[in-house]
């Protein structure tokens, strides 16, 4: 499911975890220790219906040192809300798997990431309960990767420059050199790669000129496995519609939504739920009628 910049600015760690702590210890100069082993886990962290918590990317880090679990939140925008969510995921995960967990924001927008970087900080003024402070990948500091052999030492790593760096006067190289680096791996990754810069090339021009490479390399879009990312994203993109129209009538129509509606719209991934709950919100009198009979 990547039809999105969301999608793709997390699933690629899925695709490549050992990216991930690559660019702790080489972009962020974190001393993160050597992983021995890295597994992805189960991101949903719901404890009670009906409100649901998921986290976008959760990976197992083993190393010498002991066992991390890194949590990577993509993030397009400000988000005052994320304030209680990423503590909350933060301690719920602590609690269930007693391992110490990271926070990891990765972002295309360099305002957004100054305000992920910021700490939370939860208490009153001199005696902070509770203190969170994410490590951020965005455009300040994921470095530009636009000469052909630097792409090919780290495939991977020039795939989320090229996402984070997608506009600007560099594109045209960054996205030459990709290219040309795409062709030296396994044409199973080349073909999910290609479809995580496509969707975070938010410029139309930027976006051409990749699709107009890729044509060039046909073999990109005719391979069985980029026909399944693409579906998927089709999929994902019906799932998103779905859900805004929902939440769009009842916003409509003047009924307040809480974030806790908010997020159980947002989160489901269940296609005919969500036409019951846009038929339902036409002449609910109330929110809460969207799910009337489910609880």
């Amino acid at each position: 499911m990547v039809s999105s910049s969301h999608e793709a600015l997390h699933r690629i760690f899925q695709k490549d975890p050992a990216l991930l702590t690559r660019t702790l210890q080489k972009v962020l100069h974190v001393p993160f220790p050597e992983p021995t082993e890295i597994a992805a886990l189960n991101v949903d962290l719901t404890e009670i219906e009906p409100v649901e918590r998921r986290v976008d990317t959760l990976l197992r880090a083993e190393t010498d040192a002991g066992t991390y679990l890194l949590v990577v939140e993509s993030q397009g925008k400000k988000d005052e809300r994320k304030r209680g969510s990423w503590p909350y995921y933060l301690s719920y995960l602590y609690e269930k798997y007693r391992c110490e967990p990271v926070l990891i924001v990765t972002t295309q927008s360099s305002a957004t990431a100054r305000w992920a970087s910021r700490p939370i900080r939860l208490g009153f003024p001199g005696w902070h309960s509770l203190t969170v402070r994410p490590l951020v990948l965005g455009p300040d500091n994921v470095p530009v990767i636009a000469d052909e052999r630097q792409a090919e030492r780290d495939v991977p790593l020039a795939v989320l420059s090229a996402m984070t760096h997608g506009r600007g006067p560099q594109v045209p190289a960054i996205l030459k050199s990709l290219a040309s680096a795409l062709g030296t791996i396994d044409p199973d990754n080349a073909a999910v790669f290609v479809q995580f810069v496509d969707s975070c090339l938010a410029d139309p021009q930027a976006q051409q000129m990749w699709r107009e490479m890729m044509t060039a390399i046909q073999y990109f879009w005719r391979h069985p496995l980029a026909e399944q990312v693409r579906e998927e994203g089709r999929e994902q993109g019906r799932l998103q519609a779905r859900r805004e129209m929902t939440l769009r009538i009842i916003e409509w129509r003047g009924i307040p939504v809480t974030d806790a509606i908010r997020e159980r719209v947002s989160t489901c991934t269940d296609l005919d739920q969500l036409e019951a709950w846009a038929q339902r919100a036409v002449r609910a009198a109330d929110a809460e009628e969207l799910f009337a009979g489910e609880d």
